[in-house]
């Protein structure tokens, strides 16, 4: 396929895919600024394309954003000659994406509550049976390790084995989707359920619900809403 210097495939066919490609990033990081997941340039969006990713660039504000701007990142890690330099989070997208072949997005954010209950050192567990919507009993938490590391790139990967989203200790959450919108969806209900974990604890103890129980959840899910949703149960 011929691609020119700045990466971008030069038949018609794959101008236009690779054009809605890079369009899908920027509208999901827009979307994700504007819902208030991620304030000020933090955060980041990725998908999968071709033989890498596509994913938003370093330190730019999103609203300044231009599609030429998103970044394509081959699996090996390689950039094409006169590209922008790609997110600083762009280690543990690729590792993402390795650990997770069905999945094809990926959604960081520094969202208030999910960072809090990160700083906190605490994941969510079952208190609510919609914690299910990661895919497993409980909504995980990766160790720490310094941004744009190998060695974080290696928590998350772990931690997105069996579920499609996590917290991230010290710095915040990520979720995985088949599309940009799904992620970005589970990124939103991460928040929610964070916020209500927070308020939770803030009136004691909580009361969670029994593995029997969530396993019900998770086989319920798979026939839930109007698609069959593949749930990566822990066994």
């Amino acid at each position: 396929m011929p691609i020119d210097d700045a990466g971008v495939a030069t038949g018609t066919a794959e101008r236009m895919a690779e054009t809605r490609a890079r369009q899908e990033v920027l509208e999901t990081a827009l979307a994700m600024s504007r819902r208030g997941l991620s304030p000020g340039r933090s955060g980041n969006v990725s998908r999968r394309f071709r033989d890498g990713m596509l994913i938003t660039p370093s330190g730019m504000a999103y609203d300044a954003i231009l599609p030429h701007d998103i970044v394509f990142v081959a699996d090996d890690g390689a950039l094409a000659p006169g590209a922008r330099k790609p997110s600083s989070e762009w280690l543990f997208h690729l590792a993402a994406y390795r650990a997770r072949a069905d999945r094809a997005a990926v959604v960081h954010t520094h969202s208030m509550h999910a960072t809090v209950l990160a700083c906190a050192g605490k994941s969510i567990p079952a208190f609510h049976y919609m914690v299910a919507v990661a895919g497993g009993k409980n909504i995980p938490l990766v160790p720490y390790a310094t941004f744009g590391t190998e060695e974080l790139a290696r928590y998350v990967a772990k931690g997105l084995n069996k579920r499609d989203a996590c917290l991230m200790a010290n710095h915040g959450q990520i979720a995985m989707g088949d599309t940009c919108t799904k992620a970005l969806e589970l990124a939103a209900e991460v928040e929610i359920l964070a916020e209500q974990y927070f308020k939770v604890l803030c009136l004691g103890k909580p009361v969670l619900l029994c593995d029997a129980e969530m396993k019900t959840v998770l086989a319920r899910f798979k026939s839930y809403g109007q698609s069959a949703q593949k749930i990566n149960a822990q066994k």
